[in-house]
C-alpha cells in the first residue's frame, strides 16, 4: 500500500518496477530513435538499478524507427506493413538500448512477446522462468510486442497492456507508464482547458473511462489504454504511476516520492499465479452472458459461477477452455476455465444446480466456472 506522508509518496517498498516508455519519448517526434533521449533514460534507469531496484523495461519505438528507416510519412494501417516496420525498427531499438546501458555496466536482454505466449500455459510459465533468471542475474529485460509474427487475433494492441501483463507476470511492486501527458485528468485536457490533473485515483473506478481521450500519431495507446492497463495491473495487486516523460529526471523524482503524475491505487490482495495467467487472456474461446445476480455473486461475494446465472452462451469451446463472462451490457466481468463444453453449457444455462444432473445425466462439476479458476475484472 502506497501512502502519502508530508506531501510525498512512500515508494520505499517498491523494489521490482516495470517501466514502460512510449514512442513519442524515444523517437524525436517521429524523426527516428533519439539517442540523446534514450541515453537520458538509460542514466535514470541505471541509477535505480544501482540503488537495488529490479527494472523491467517495456520499450516502444520499433515501428516508428522502421517507418523512419523506410522513409514512410504515416504509420501503416495494414498488418503486413506494420510487421515489416517492426522487424526493421527492432534492430535499431534493441541495439540502442544495449549500447547505452552497457556504458553503465548493465547487461540487457531482448524479450519479444505476443498474447499467444501468455495465453498458453506452458509458454507463460517458460517466459516467467526466463524473466526471473534475468532479474536474478541483474540483467534488464527490454520487452516489446513481437509485431513481426503477431496477427490480428493475438496482438496486444499496445505496449501499455503488454506492460501491465508483464507486471502481473513478474509480481512487480509498481508499474510506471511514461507518456507525453502529465497524467490522468478529470477531462480530456486537449479539448477542455479547465481539466484538472488527478494525483491519485482508484484503478477500478469505472468513471475513469469517461475522462480518458484518444491516441496520438505514432502510438496505439492514448489514456484509454493506460486506464485499462492500470486496471489490469491492479488485478495483480500492482499499483500504476502514469506521468509525463518530458519532466526532467522523472524516474528519479517519482521514486523519491515527488507528487508527479497520477497514481492508480488498488486495495485488492494479490491474485494467485494461476489467476494471473487467466487474467492475461485478452482473447478467449467463448463468452458467457451472465445476469445481475451472478455478477454480484462473482464480484462482491467471490463465489463460483453457477449455470443458473448464465443467460446466453456464445462461441464454441470445450471443457477446460478459457472463456470470458460479461454482463448483459457486454462489460467484461471475469475470465475463467469453464467446466462445460459450449454444447453442454447451452443445455444447462439458467438451470438450478439440482436440475443439471437431471438434464445431462452426469456432470463432473456443478459450477460453470469455479472461483479458484477465475480472474475477476
Amino acid at each position: 500500500m502506497i501512502e502519502v506522508v508530508n506531501g510525498q509518496r512512500q515508494l520505499t517498498g517498491c523494489k521490482r518496477i516495470v517501466v514502460k516508455i512510449g514512442s513519442s519519448l524515444l523517437t524525436a517526434n517521429g524523426q527516428g530513435l533519439d539517442l540523446d533521449a534514450i541515453s537520458h533514460w538509460a542514466s535514470q534507469i541505471a541509477d535505480l538499478h544501482r540503488s537495488g531496484h529490479e527494472i523491467i523495461l517495456v520499450s516502444s519505438g520499433a515501428v516508428a524507427e522502421g517507418m523512419v528507416r523506410m522513409k514512410l510519412a504515416a504509420r501503416p494501417t495494414d498488418l503486413p506493413s506494420l510487421q515489416a516496420c517492426a522487424a526493421i525498427g527492432q534492430m535499431g531499438l534493441i541495439q540502442t538500448w544495449s549500447s547505452v546501458l552497457e556504458k553503465h555496466q548493465i547487461q540487457t536482454a531482448q524479450v519479444l512477446l505476443t498474447h499467444d505466449d501468455l495465453a498458453d500455459r506452458r509458454r507463460y510459465l517458460n517466459s516467467c522462468d526466463a524473466l526471473q533468471h534475468l532479474i536474478d542475474w541483474r540483467v534488464i529485460p527490454v520487452i516489446n510486442e513481437n509485431d513481426t509474427v503477431s496477427t490480428d487475433e493475438i496482438r496486444f494492441g499496445d505496449n501499455d497492456t503488454l506492460a501491465a501483463m508483464v507486471a502481473g507476470q513478474v509480481h512487480a511492486d509498481l508499474l510506471i507508464i511514461l507518456t507525453d501527458q502529465q497524467g490522468m485528468f478529470d477531462a480530456d485536457p486537449r479539448s477542455n482547458p479547465d481539466a484538472k490533473l488527478l494525483s491519485s485515483v482508484r484503478a477500478l473506478d469505472e468513471s475513469l473511462f469517461e475522462m480518458a481521450g484518444g491516441g496520438g500519431l505514432l502510438g496505439r495507446g492514448g489514456m484509454v489504454t493506460k486506464v485499462r492497463a492500470a486496471r489490469l495491473a491492479a488485478k495483480s495487486g500492482c499499483p500504476t504511476l502514469i506521468a509525463s516523460g518530458d519532466s526532467d529526471l522523472v524516474l528519479s523524482r517519482l521514486m523519491s516520492g515527488e507528487m508527479l503524475g497520477t497514481l492508480f491505487v488498488t486495495d485488492n490482495d494479490r491474485i494467485t499465479a494461476h489467476q494471473q495467467w487467466l487474467a492475461a487472456h485478452l482473447q478467449t474461446a467463448g463468452r458467457l452472458v451472465i445476469d445481475a445476480g451472478a455478477v454480484e455473486a462473482i464480484t462482491l461475494k467471490h463465489r463460483s459461477l453457477l449455470p443458473v446465472g448464465v443467460r446466453a452462451v456464445e462461441g464454441y469451446f470445450d471443457r477446460g477452455d478459457v472463456v470470458e463472462c460479461v454482463d448483459t451490457d457486454g462489460r467484461r466481468i471475469a475470465v475463467g476455465r469453464v467446466n462445460f463444453s459450449s454444447r453442454s453449457a447451452e443445455i444447462v444455462k439458467g438451470l438450478a444446480s439440482d436440475k443439471v444432473f437431471q438434464v445431462l445425466g452426469e456432470a463432473r462439476s456443478l459450477e460453470m466456472i469455479h472461483r479458484n479458476h477465475m480472474a475477476i475484472y
